[in-house]
């Protein structure tokens, strides 16, 4: 029976040609059935992959642009931070010391400020090593700053013009008005005392240093007049200054010290200079105009004077 069927429907296909017909449309429905399916995973896949790997080189490249970024910030910090050094080091190069005087700068290394310090005071790097001595002046390009109070080393204590216990001789530029510039703590600007109530002086006057105390050179900035009132019965004017630096801002400063002496000239030899001539005395003069006298033509000599006998005159 089966080989009955099988024979009519090879008979009827050799004929028509309908299943095979069939069968190739139904092969072609299942493979597309089977392989739709996979190549719509496989490019699902292979977009995850590609965008994987595009993710990946994104994030390495974002890496790579922030580590760069990062270094360029820190490269641009210390730029402006070397150009800053440079601006200040420069104004320090501006202050002209006095005549016989020398500067040098020097980094604040470290600060003693507020209402608890006992000592308006700072540390810089340079010390007896480098030539500093105690009351060495400190100066700004604004002006006089303090004096070092002590010193190490390799580093020296720099007590400032607001201290309670500096006391600086001082004149005003314009009315020439002296007096004692004292400091008045951390905060409290500073005082100038011991101006009487006839002085003209005025708001808004530099006070500069007069070198009468022998610390300081002539003519350094100290401070600005900011109150000049009559207290009561005192004998003296109520002057009040704000120093013209500000303490919280300070980073470099320079020193000034005394230049020492030339030294004398030395002969081309390198051996001094031992002929010192003495005067002559009575004996040497003497001896010279009698050899003088020897030398000259005898119509150049003059005559001598005729000796007087005992008996003569009398």
């Amino acid at each position: 029976m089966v080989l009955f069927v099988y024979l009519g429907l090879f008979t009827w296909n050799i004929r028509t040609g309908y299943v095979d017909n069939l069968a190739s449309h139904t092969g072609l429905e299942l493979t597309r059935w089977v392989l739709t399916p996979g190549r719509w995973a496989w490019s699902r896949l292979s977009e995850f992959w590609e965008r994987y790997v595009y993710f990946v080189g994104i994030r390495q490249e974002n890496e790579t642009l922030r580590a760069e970024l990062a270094r360029a910030q820190d490269e641009l910090v210390r730029t402006r931070e070397q150009a800053s050094l440079a601006e200040r080091l420069t104004s320090l190069l501006l202050i002209q010391p006095p005549p016989e005087w020398n500067r040098e700068a020097a980094r604040v290394i470290a600060h003693r400020l507020g209402p608890n310090a006992a000592l308006e005071t700072f540390v810089i790097d340079k010390g007896s090593r480098g030539g500093v001595d105690v009351n060495t002046p400190v100066v700004t390009p604004e002006g006089l700053v303090g004096r070092v109070l002590r010193n190490s080393l390799s580093a020296s204590t720099v007590i400032m013009v607001t201290d309670p216990n500096s006391k600086i001789p001082v004149v005003s530029q314009k009315s020439r008005t002296q007096g004692i510039l004292a400091g008045r703590g951390p905060g409290q600007g500073m005082i100038l005392q011991y101006v009487s109530l006839s002085a003209p002086i005025e708001d808004g006057e530099t006070l500069v240093t007069t070198g009468l105390e022998g610390i300081f050179p002539q003519g350094l900035p100290v401070a600005r007049v900011s109150l000049v009132s009559r207290e009561g019965a005192s004998l003296f004017l109520n002057v009040q200054a704000q120093p013209l630096f500000d303490a919280s801002r300070l980073e470099e400063v320079a020193l000034l010290r005394k230049a020492p002496p030339p030294k004398p000239e030395e002969p081309e030899d390198g051996l001094p200079d031992t002929s010192t001539k003495r005067p002559k005395g009575a004996a040497e003069r003497k001896g010279e105009v009698k050899k003088r006298g020897r030398n000259e033509p005898p119509e150049a000599r003059q005559p001598e004077a005729p000796k007087k006998k005992r008996g003569d005159g009398q």
